[in-house]
């Protein structure tokens, strides 16, 4: 990694998935790049956005960005990453449904999940 994969200014960019958010679509989970902030769905959503930002920004490690989990992920290694406490908000509003968001969901929706 060229540059720290983690800053702590790094605010989430949204509540949602940025792309699933621009396109209508809709996610399983969602991750926080610890990077840029980015907010990605995860690999079992259907356009895995988070990974696709991590490989397309060069910024491999994210954190969950669900109530109650506060793990990180290292895309290069595969692995686990101890990383620190970042900026707040630390999860998605806590109303909002998994999946989610509201009113996006098929009622297929485990059909289309990785």
């Amino acid at each position: 990694m060229s540059e720290d994969p983690i800053n702590l200014a790094a605010v989430p960019s949204g509540a949602g998935c940025v792309e699933c958010d621009a396109a209508s679509g809709w996610w399983v989970h969602l991750r926080r790049c610890a990077q840029c902030g980015h907010i990605g769905c995860c690999d079992s959503s259907p356009s895995q956005h988070a990974s696709a930002h991590a490989a397309s920004a060069g910024h491999p490690i994210v954190t969950s960005f669900e109530p109650g989990e506060t793990w990180f992920w290292d895309y290069e290694s595969s692995d686990y990453y101890d990383g620190p406490a970042l900026p707040d908000p630390q999860h998605h509003p806590v109303d909002q449904p998994v999946p989610g968001p509201a009113g996006r969901v098929p009622a297929d929706w485990r059909a289309q999940i990785h």
